[in-house]
This record gives C-alpha cells, sequence and structure tokens, in this order.
C-alpha cells in the first residue's frame, strides 16, 4: 500500500453515537460513520462509511434473511473509548480516531487496528480506495485467500483478489483462479478470522510493505469485514 504522493484521510473523534438493539452507530467529526452489528457472541460487523452515509447494505456472499443470535450484549463507556461486550469477545472502541481493538473476555489481545480504517479519493471510478491495516503480533501467521500458490503461512506475502484465467500456473503466481477474501490470523495460540465483503479488486499485505502491519483495501466499495473469534 505504497504512498507514492496520495492523501489518505482518518477519522476523527467521535461526536455521537446511537444504538439499535445489537447494531451499534459511532459518528465522527469529520463525518465517517462506523456501524457494528453484533451477529453472534464471536461474530462483528464492521462497515466505515465517509461523507455522513453508508452505502446500500448489498451482498453477494451473506443471505439478508439471516438472524444471528447472541448471549450477552452490553455497551461500556470509559473517558477514553467506548466497549462492546459479549459473552465471547470485547470491541473496544477508540473516541479519538474509531480504531478499534478485540479482546477475549480475560482481556487477550486478539486483533488490533494499527492506522485502522482510512481511505483515498479515487479518481479513476469517482470513488474511494478504502483502507485496513491491523497490528502485527510477534510470531503471527496468516493463512487463506482461496487458490494461493505460495507457502501455507502468508506472513511477507502482497497477494490481490481478481478471479484471473492464468493457464499454467507456477509457484507463487497471483492472482489465479479462486479469491476468497477470507483470512485466518493466529498469534499466541489465540485465533480468529476476517472477512472482507467488497467485490471491488482488491489487495491483502501480511506484513510485506511493512513488517508492523496487515494491511487489505479496495479500489472502492465500502470498508465492510466481519471480525470471527477463533479458538484459543
Amino acid at each position: 500500500m505504497q504512498n507514492n504522493g496520495v492523501v489518505d484521510f482518518y477519522p476523527s473523534q467521535i461526536v455521537s453515537h446511537t444504538i439499535e438493539k445489537n447494531i451499534f452507530y459511532f459518528n465522527s467529526e469529520n463525518q465517517v460513520i462506523l456501524k457494528i452489528e453484533v451477529i453472534s457472541d464471536a461474530i462483528l460487523r464492521i462497515r466505515y462509511g465517509t461523507e455522513g452515509a453508508l452505502e446500500p447494505d448489498f451482498s453477494y456472499a451473506i443471505n439478508n434473511k439471516y438472524e444471528g443470535s447472541y448471549r450477552h450484549l452490553e455497551l461500556h463507556e470509559t473517558d477514553d473509548s467506548f466497549i462492546i461486550e459479549t459473552k465471547d469477545v470485547k470491541c473496544c472502541i477508540d473516541k479519538s480516531n474509531l480504531k478499534l481493538t478485540f479482546k477475549d473476555i480475560k482481556e487477550n489481545v486478539i486483533n488490533e487496528d494499527e492506522k485502522g480504517f482510512h481511505w483515498e479519493e479515487f479518481h479513476a471510478s469517482g470513488g474511494n480506495i478504502v483502507k485496513q491495516s491491523k497490528h502485527v503480533f510477534d510470531k503471527e501467521m496468516y493463512f487463506g485467500l482461496g487458490d494461493k500458490p505460495h507457502s501455507l503461512n502468508l506472513r511477507g506475502k502482497r497477494l490481490q483478489i481478481w478471479g484471473t484465467d492464468e493457464y499454467g500456473f507456477e509457484k507463487d503466481t497471483d492472482p489465479i483462479y479462486k479469491n476468497i477474501p477470507f483470512y485466518m490470523g493466529l498469534q499466541n495460540g489465540i485465533g480468529y478470522g476476517i472477512f472482507f465483503d467488497n467485490t471491488f479488486q482488491s489487495f491483502f499485505d501480511f506484513a510485506s510493505e511493512r513488517h508492523s502491519a496487515c494491511s487489505f483495501w479496495a479500489e472502492g466499495g465500502e470498508m465492510n469485514y466481519y471480525f470471527i473469534a477463533g479458538p484459543h
């Protein structure tokens, strides 16, 4: 995700929030909306919108009739953050910049934002390149993304999601046929998954450009992903 002179924009501080049962909205001073929907005790859907609005809610991957369930749900507030708590996960939202930290109920960090959500204007499409970067833990490993003829652990790789008829592909050829924007992370015996629900050409950087960051981004659409807490 090289900068090449482009300007990245970031959310500013939270100025208001609302709650609709299992859905939480957080609004920033510079008109970024963060929507967090609790699907289950272990699955949270994360959406960001700019200019004060979210995109129409449509997915080729998710059944829109599915209704999740959860056993426990609370919202707490501290001086610095809001905390959404389920039976399995705590999602901490930084009031100053909308960055997220996911923890288990014992306060172990499962996954946390590095730069977090940010975006740049993409004049070729008239929209935005939407970006997300996560902190990389020591010895963290990454797996997934469908057909990727690479080492099983994808750490150190930059890969793209863009179906391509690549007959006679070899080791490290990318992209090829089957592209699934889902990866699993494993750090310190703690597992999790992230599904990036965006059909634009997208990219995943597993500590390739910067050793401290795992990033994913798309050349349009919305930053819309599911965080799935795994076994540990």
